[in-house]
């Protein structure tokens, strides 16, 4: 299978999403957004050998590519529109492995309303994929980060310190429906104590949490620490009822920016950096 042949493949697989006026096959795609949308842009790297392990069968591999920046789509409120995924390879890999990778890809691209507008093909010493969304919210009610305020409720999506290679479900629902209710969202991807510390430092605010919410075996270091959660982490107006199936896990409070207690133990803000 050569290149033309993967993109005819694609292209007739794929199909064409609503307000793309050119797809797959094109120099550019081109998408034509609704009239009063913001839209969001984010762009995210699934890299063998680093964010997954050698032998991970191919359909989630492109599930778990998706997936992951929709979870950032998901923290600011938004809808998935359109999508472009690059893929590398190494020559070893069959026409069978690649195009179950793509089929992963757009199961969760088709559930999610995101639909496959184009990327790249390369080949590489190992599996490299980069994907792009682009979604969009009403103008002016996305979420972000520097919204916490003082007395805010600091809450949680789901349970942590999962299995880094279990299916990511993005909170998009949840997402949409936290939009102008929640004054502050971030996703859990680092580790719940430093995504908490960029949420606090963007607003401004310090942190006290009570609890942290953990599946059965976890501990609370990987609970806190461990990353790969892919939960939103979001503020409430103080007396605001979470909404079901989320947990309130402490406050917001006045002090050092991004400064985070507890259980009345002040806590670094370790977590997954790549750079560090």
């Amino acid at each position: 299978m050569n290149e033309l042949a993967l993109v005819d493949w694609l292209r007739e697989t794929a199909g064409i999403g609503a307000r793309i006026v050119a797809g797959i096959g094109d120099d550019c795609a081109i998408y034509r957004p609704k009239p009063g949308e913001d839209l969001l842009l984010k762009s995210d790297q699934l890299i063998e050998g680093i964010h997954f392990r050698s032998g991970l069968p191919p359909g989630l591999i492109g599930e778990r590519a998706l997936a992951r920046p929709l979870s950032d789509i998901a923290a600011m409120g938004g809808e998935p529109r359109v999508c472009l995924l690059s893929l590398a390879a190494p020559r070893g890999q069959t026409e069978a492995w690649i195009k179950s990778l793509f089929r992963g890809f757009l199961r969760l691209a088709r559930r999610t309303g995101a639909a496959l507008a184009g990327g790249d093909l390369a080949r590489a010493n190992r599996i490299y994929c980069d994907a792009v969304v682009c979604g969009a919210v009403p103008r002016g009610q996305s979420l972000r980060r520097d919204g916490a305020r003082p007395g805010d409720s600091l809450c949680v999506s789901g349970r942590l310190g999962r299995s880094w290679e279990r299916r990511i479900q993005p909170r998009l629902e949840l997402g949409r429906l936290l939009r102008g209710r929640a004054t502050a969202c971030i996703d859990i991807s680092d580790g719940l104590a430093l995504d908490l510390h960029r949420l606090a430092s963007a607003s401004g605010v310090a942190a006290e949490v009570d609890r942290v919410p953990l599946v059965r075996g976890a501990t609370i270091e990987r609970g806190l620490y461990g990353g790969e959660d892919y939960e939103l982490l979001f503020t409430l107006p103080e007396g605001m009822v979470p909404p079901q199936g989320t947990t309130r896990i402490g406050k917001a409070t006045r002090g050092k920016p991004g400064r985070i207690r507890f259980r009345g133990r002040a806590i670094e803000p370790r977590g997954y950096d790549h750079w560090a």
